[in-house]
């Protein structure tokens, strides 16, 4: 039986790649450009798309090159206005992602998804009771940005403002694709969105934190931290054991000394865990080293799970003590809970 190679997809090739194929095949050198505006700067998902392109031409690229884009697979609305797709890749895994408009604010986020599943198991996570079972590409990355600032345009009227990687998987896990999409979301000849509007949130790796900084990155860190001791963090996220609060501090104090790019903390309040003053003064002294915010967040229902949230008043007198010490804190009220769409929640439910 003879065997045929297998297509690439088209979106794994470099410009360079394109401008060789269409030389090989007598084209001229240009159209190159011209695909690689329709795949990156438009975001197209078919080569029927490409309409300044000929039907020959057309069926040239179909003949050798595949596209693996997302489908949308289902979409939940919550009644706050949050909306929740899950999307099925090319081989029929799910990944969910989030649109979270503040009309208001003229505030619209994306949270995407990095991996099909999570190899990190913080106790108070859905994600993270599923297995990892792979990386996502860059170009499903690129995808799932693309596709909800559809939906943002079609539903609220205005594109997406931000872009935060805060969904299913762990970015610094899937390093290379999470920046690779990142170049394309944020290139001139992408989708030219600023850096500065992309927030990447991890649960602490330190020797990856450091490489962020030497890759001299220009977006925005995020700590999911939830814990401002070394044993309770341990409690709720293994990943701590090797990546102590110290060894964390140090990686973020030279991130920040090599960027100056944006930190924050990420705090779910757990009742009766996190959220006592003792806890406040233990992240108040956290937050001394260098600039950083800390957002204060609901804790979120998972099924299975025994914490529970915090009372509001705790929370305030948690945030009061932090405001106190001159630290910049923002309390988030969860949004897009009633379809588990909200921080922690994203498990592919059925």
């Amino acid at each position: 039986m003879i065997q045929t190679e297998a297509k690439l997809d088209i979106r794994k090739c470099s410009l360079q790649d394109l401008e060789a194929f269409f030389e090989n095949q007598g084209e001229k050198k240009f159209r190159a450009r011209q695909v690689w505006e329709w795949l990156w700067k438009k975001g197209v998902r078919s080569f029927e798309d490409m309409s300044n392109l000929s039907l020959c031409l057309g069926g040239k690229l179909g003949a050798h090159f595949l596209m693996q884009a997302i489908v949308e697979d289902k979409v939940q609305r919550s009644r706050d206005g949050t909306i929740k797709t899950r999307f099925r890749l090319h081989d029929g895994h799910m990944i969910e992602s989030v649109l979270i408009p503040v009309p208001d604010e003229k505030r619209f986020t994306v949270c995407v998804s990095c991996q099909v599943g999570c190899s990190l198991t913080c106790s108070f996570c859905a994600t993270g009771k599923m297995k990892r079972v792979r990386n996502l590409d860059p170009a499903e990355i690129f995808d799932q940005v693309v596709l909800v600032n559809e939906q943002s345009l079609e539903v609220f009227g205005h594109g997406l403002t931000n872009i935060v990687f805060m969904g299913m998987g762990e970015p610094l896990l899937a390093y290379s694709n999470v920046l690779d999409s990142i170049a394309r979301i944020t290139a001139p000849d992408g989708l030219e969105m600023s850096p500065r509007r992309i927030t990447v949130s991890t649960a602490g790796i330190a020797k990856m934190i450091r490489k962020l900084a030497d890759d001299e990155v220009r977006f925005n860190l995020a700590l999911s931290l939830h814990a401002a001791d070394d044993a309770k963090r341990n409690e709720i996220m293994p990943i701590n054991e090797q990546n102590d609060l110290d060894s964390l501090m140090e990686a973020i104090d030279y991130f920040y000394r090599k960027t100056k790019n944006r930190i924050s903390y990420e705090y779910i309040a757990l009742k009766d865990f996190n959220d006592s003053l003792r806890d406040a003064v233990n992240l108040a002294r956290l937050c001394r080293r260098f600039p950083v915010r800390v957002n204060i967040i609901e804790y979120n229902t998972v099924e299975g799970v025994p914490f529970e949230k915090s009372a509001e008043d705790r929370i305030d007198l948690f945030a009061a003590h932090l405001r106190k010490e001159g630290i910049m804190v923002t309390v988030r009220r969860s949004r897009g809970k009633d379809i588990d769409a909200a921080c922690g929640q994203l498990a592919n439910k059925q």
